[in-house]
């Protein structure tokens, strides 16, 4: 399954040029990913809360195709590709108007919070990001939330 989740573009999220700084495409994925965990009803607060877990970026791979701008709509879309005993990875898009703006791959990992030391995911979450995995091999990137 592919995630949808929209935002718009504020002043704050831009550089002296009127595009979007490059990091902040980061703080987009992240906004996007923490919906998506949401919508497959495993949110990142009750990883945390009850588990005392958290998941990391642990690598990110960005390709910058073209810039965002101020007052933009855009579409970032999360898909989980693979699943390991203690990580996650993900592709993720940014695009406007159906144009391809931002690809980033991640590679996430899950950590405890009490030392920072990897720890398997649990198996709500594990369950969650399968479902979503294999729904989107299975239905060629079926698309859902908003």
């Amino acid at each position: 399954m592919i995630h949808h989740h929209a935002l718009r573009v504020y002043f704050a999220d831009t550089d002296a040029g009127g595009m979007v700084y490059h990091a902040n495409y980061l703080v987009f994925a992240e906004r996007a990913r923490s919906e998506a965990l949401r919508d497959l009803g495993a949110p990142h607060a009750e990883l945390m809360g009850q588990y005392g877990l958290i998941l990391v970026v642990r690598g990110a791979e960005i390709d910058y195709q073209a810039p965002a701008r101020l007052d933009d709509w855009l579409d970032v879309t999360s898909e989980v590709t693979d699943i390991g005993g203690a990580t996650v990875r993900l592709r993720q898009s940014v695009m406007r108007d159906g144009r391809l703006l931002v690809v980033m791959t991640l590679r996430l990992g899950c950590l405890r919070l009490a030392d920072q030391r990897p720890a398997r995911l649990p198996q709500r979450w594990r369950a969650a990001m399968e479902r979503m995995r294999q729904s989107g091999d299975a239905a060629g990137g079926r698309e859902w939330g908003g």
